[in-house]
């Protein structure tokens, strides 16, 4: 089957552009022929800078530039392809979705990251309208999201799957390498907070947590490494009123593949302090290097953990709880090696090859009208 999949890749930062490239290598494994539609850019270069790296000649979409979707679809068209499958994670690509399906003709399956924008704006219900008469099918990577979008679009066919594990990047770093290089104590229990910084991911509950752990735990250290969304200088200030900045290291923008596994070398746990969610990528991520997470019970993070086993979910969201968490972490810590067995097992259950079976399987079914 042929599959255009409409979505950020590499070189545009984030997530959803990694998902989408380790998918369409393992949709290609299964035999299908993927073909990347590319965007250019996502968002104004003066919100966030899309890329550093030269982009590929095809990277031509530009999401809130409507006069580049008519060079998209004549592409597009051009491919002749089985079925479009299209990354959506905010309301604002409902109108790109609606302009696919009814312009080009062929059936949309949407990999819905989110149904819901982290950051919700007025007239996102009009968008999920919009998005309900777009749709073919749904692939949804949660319980949690797939039951949003059985309440919002209930006769529209979907498979409800999960967020595969990554496999560690290349450049991996031994944790003696990786505390020596950021200046960590090769003994202290180490917590990362990765990815970007905001504000629904919570990195105020952490630090408002720090003092209660600090009290139980003098010598532990908070190591964040991320794009910050919010000037970094209010959490600068966060850790000044807290009292907890020799505690805690903010490391300030991007963190590209290749170094990343600098900062889950160094770490004993990865903590995910959200205030709302549906998956997490940072969680198979963690999962990938051996790590346990420490995650708040909000949306599918839940589903994502074994607690004990594989981390621990706090009771809620507020600092205290979240301190809880990480005092179960401490209890643990000794026997943290002994988990290693258990994420390892839950990890290979989190395959890609499953999910693109799986994937693949829905897609050919929307694409033949079934």
């Amino acid at each position: 089957m042929r599959i255009a999949f409409i979505s950020p890749f590499f070189p545009l930062k984030g997530g959803i552009a990694r998902f989408s490239g380790v998918l369409q290598e393992a949709l290609c494994k299964r035999g299908h022929d993927v073909v990347s539609v590319p965007f250019r850019a996502l968002y104004p270069g003066f919100i966030v800078k899309n890329t550093e790296s030269p982009l590929p000649e095809n990277a031509r979409l530009v999401l809130y530039n409507p006069l580049s979707w008519p060079g998209i679809i004549r592409h597009i068209k051009s491919l002749k392809p089985d079925i479009l499958l299209v990354a959506y994670w905010t309301g604002l690509l409902a109108p790109l979705c609606f302009v696919l399906r009814h312009l080009t003709g062929i059936r949309v399956v949407v990999l819905l990251h989110n149904l819901s924008s982290h950051e919700s704006f007025f007239f996102e219900s009009f968008m999920q309208r919009v998005l309900g008469v777009s749709a073919d099918g749904f692939l949804t990577l949660s319980q949690a999201v797939g039951r949003e979008v059985s309440l919002a679009m209930a006769d529209t066919p979907q498979l409800t799957l999960f967020h595969p594990a990554y496999e560690p990047d290349d450049a991996l770093f031994s944790a003696v390498e990786a505390r020596k290089e950021l200046h960590l104590d090769a003994h202290s229990p180490v917590l990362l907070f990765f990815g970007y910084v905001r504000h629904y991911k919570g990195l105020d509950i952490m630090l408002r947590a720090m003092p209660a752990i600090l009290q139980r735990e003098p010598a532990l250290r908070l190591v964040v490494a991320g794009h910050f969304y919010k000037d970094v200088s209010f959490y600068r200030r966060l850790l000044d009123q807290l009292g907890i900045g020799e505690s805690v290291d903010l490391y300030s923008g991007y963190v590209p593949p290749g170094r990343s596994s600098l900062y889950f070398a160094a770490a004993d746990a990865v903590v995910l302090p959200y205030r709302s969610a549906t998956q997490s990528g940072v969680i198979p991520l963690a999962y990938g290097y051996g790590l346990p997470v420490i995650v708040t019970p909000e949306g599918a993070l839940p589903e994502m953990v074994r607690p004990g086993e594989t981390g621990w979910v706090a009771r809620d969201s507020s600092p205290e709880g979240f301190a809880y968490a990480v005092g179960e972490f401490l209890d643990a810590r000794e026997r943290l090696p002994l988990m290693r067995p258990a994420i390892e097992a839950f990890r290979r259950e989190l395959s890609w090859e499953a999910f693109a079976a799986s994937a693949g399987s829905f897609l050919e079914t929307i694409a033949a009208g079934r």
